[in-house]
């Protein structure tokens, strides 16, 4: 039994209430600071007229200050005595910062309600025995449904070095994403396209094939009023470096960041021109003319990308899914029909590839506007 099952029903009941308030903050920083997971804090005092929240904090932006720190920041003196529940069990070690576990300590805490302990080598159960070292409580697993699906990306790379990724479909009535000779065509609505801007801010990077960049011309950032910088690191997977230098994500790329992962045999000089608009060339080599994904998503993972939406068209949706690199999908269905002429939502599969892939499974159905939003998950 857990220390939050074994809590009293008055306990347990603001455990749960006060952890979903931290969990709404940490999502906040989602796709905004990597490499370090988004996490939200909230403390809490009761003098005898019950719980009142003294501080709040989430993850800024690039991953510093942490959430707790921020909380303590707020809470000031407030904090002492109280309770600290966090999303993700506070850092033990030195990083760029000091512990959040020592800081914790030094405020006076009383308790500190966490939902997961990190998956960090360098924390991984060390922060909450400092802690616990110190006095003070520590209670582990309250909202950890919740907080798993939060730090799925941070999870992902500590274990596997590489991003969460999620494939994001849109898929008209009679299973097509576009009209013959890949040329593009409205799908959904607008409510659906809010949506899709939405899941761009909450990933750190956002990956498209060459075919898609030369059909559309796309742009890849976040349109959402006001949330123009929280768009995602725009990446193009361009084995001959075809990416024209007119092309919006060029001609953007010194506002929002632009990588372009090209074989090792393309050509330098375009590689100096694109580089020339701020443009970030990385070469690898292809294997059966194709580049290895695994490796490209270890790359990811090496420069801190811990969530990566692949928006990429039906060539390279095919390709994830093939590679068994598909960890969440989101599949946009829509009423209109293109006919057959159009080409499928995945290359060679339809959107069966996804529907029917023994890897995922559907756990949520939502209608959005006209159309309607499916939403996979690993299994």
């Amino acid at each position: 039994m857990s220390a939050a099952e074994a809590a009293p029903p008055a306990v347990a009941t603001d455990d749960a209430r006060f952890m979903g308030l931290a969990l709404s903050l940490g999502r906040r920083g989602l796709g905004n600071t990597w490499p370090n997971p988004a996490v939200g804090a909230v403390i809490v005092r009761d003098d005898g007229e019950g719980p009142v929240i003294v501080g709040r904090g989430w993850t800024q932006p690039g991953g510093r200050p942490h959430a707790e720190t921020e909380a303590l920041r707020r809470a000031g003196a407030a904090a002492k005595g109280g309770t600290m529940y966090v999303t993700l069990e506070p850092c033990s070690h030195h990083g760029k910062t000091p512990p959040c576990a020592d800081a914790i300590i030094a405020a006076g805490i009383g308790r500190v309600v966490a939902a997961l302990e990190d998956a960090n080598p360098e924390v991984a159960g060390r922060g909450h025995a400092r802690l616990r070292a110190a006095g003070i409580a520590v209670s582990l697993g309250e909202g950890a449904a919740a907080a798993r699906r939060d730090h799925a990306g941070h999870f992902r790379r500590m274990r596997e070095g590489r991003p969460q990724v999620t494939l994001k479909l849109a898929v008209s009535a009679d299973g097509k994403a576009g009209l013959a000779g890949r040329k593009p065509v409205a799908i959904t609505g607008e409510a659906a396209r809010a949506r899709v801007h939405r899941l761009r801010a909450m990933n750190d990077a956002i990956l498209a094939g060459i075919g898609t960049a030369l059909a559309d011309d796309p742009a890849l950032t976040c349109r959402l009023p006001g949330m123009e910088a929280r768009s995602p690191i725009r990446i193009v997977l361009d084995a001959g470096l075809r990416l024209p230098l007119e092309s919006r994500l060029v001609q953007t790329a010194r506002q929002t960041p632009v990588w372009v992962f090209a074989a090792t045999e393309a050509d330098v000089v375009r590689e100096e021109a694109l580089r020339s608009f701020g443009v970030q060339v990385l070469r690898f080599e292809e294997r059966g003319g194709r580049f290895d994904l695994a490796e490209v998503l270890r790359s990811l993972g090496a420069r801190g990308i811990t969530r990566l939406l692949v928006e990429g068209g039906p060539i390279v949706a095919a390709a994830f899914i093939e590679a068994d690199l598909v960890d969440e999908a989101a599949l946009f269905h829509s009423d209109i029909v293109v006919g057959a002429s159009g080409i499928d939502a995945v290359e060679g599969h339809g959107r069966e590839g996804l529907t029917r892939s023994p890897r995922l499974r559907r756990i949520d159905s939502e209608a959005i506007g006209a159309d309607r939003l499916e939403t996979y998950e690993r299994i």
